[in-house]
């Protein structure tokens, strides 16, 4: 199978991307870098913990822009979006770093974990080892890996570098396939079913709930892309999904946090906001 072209265009920028980079920082030097950061706040862990509980452990996105969207926030203020989404109880942040595609920046991973106090992924096309090293040199606490983007041993490689310098790992699958390599070659609690085909960028949820019978009831499914109302969260929930991956929506929402609390803490909002819990 073929990669959808605009992930082709993304991977070639990301070789290209990685050169410049290692001319700039030598890998020795960020190695220090990494072992110099802030110690990692336990990505896995703060989601494993909420959804053991039966509540919702949302990854809050922090996303200027997308290559099927365009430009999703003109008002974009990393700090202030991770302030608002700690207020209305996101588990963990996710933040793009990605520059050409998705107008990202390393700086606003930065600012978005001073923030606040939760455990902070790097979203961004991992493709080499410098990048993971580069993450928590960054202060990441944890990385994506795309299984469409990787070979096997590029994975297994991926990860045991993030092990070796303290990130956790979520890694993404599209489809069965994918989620059987993703099953064998790594050990990773944190199984991410994107629910957006990378072909046409369409989104079903049935992706998820198609493919959860397939997870050992030792990993956690995160649903990531399709989660736009009340009755999203509540469909996965009633499928006993806890953990939801969630940019959009929040970022379209004159306030981020106040539309996370709407979306997956309704009583809560409804206190809070004098509403309609409903």
């Amino acid at each position: 199978m073929s990669l959808p072209t605009i992930l082709e265009k993304i991977l070639a920028r990301k070789v290209a991307e990685v050169a410049e980079r290692r001319l700039l920082c030598s890998l020795p030097e960020l190695e220090q870098m990494a072992r110099n950061a802030d110690a990692p706040r336990g990505f896995a862990t703060a989601l494993l913990e909420r959804a053991a509980r039966k509540e919702a452990a949302v990854i809050a996105e922090i996303k200027k822009a997308s290559p099927s969207k365009g430009v999703l926030r003109e008002d974009f203020n990393p700090a202030e979006l991770a302030k608002s989404y700690q207020q209305g109880g996101a588990a963990c942040l996710s933040v793009l770093t990605d520059i050409d595609f998705f107008q990202g920046a390393d700086s606003y991973l930065q600012q978005a974990r001073a923030a606040c106090s939760l455990p902070v992924i790097r979203k961004d096309f991992m493709i080499d080892p410098y990048q993971i090293v580069e993450a928590r040199a960054l202060g990441a606490d944890c990385v994506l890996l795309i299984v469409s983007a990787l070979a096997d041993t590029q994975m297994a490689e991926l990860a045991s570098v993030a092990k070796d310098v303290g990130l956790d790992v979520l890694v993404e699958v599209h489809d069965g396939d994918e989620l059987e390599r993703a099953l064998l070659t790594l050990d990773t609690p944190l199984i991410g079913i994107n629910n957006r085909n990378l072909h046409n960028f369409e989104v079903s949820l049935d992706v998820t709930l198609d493919l959860l019978p397939r997870v050992p009831r030792d990993r956690l499914v995160i649903t990531e892309s399709g989660i736009l109302n009340r009755a999203d969260v509540e469909l996965m929930q009633i499928s006993e999904v806890y953990a939801f991956l969630v940019g959009e929506v929040f970022m379209r929402a004159p306030d981020p946090g106040v539309e996370l609390q709407r979306l997956f803490f309704p009583s809560a909002a409804g206190v809070k906001l004098g509403a309609d819990p409903d």
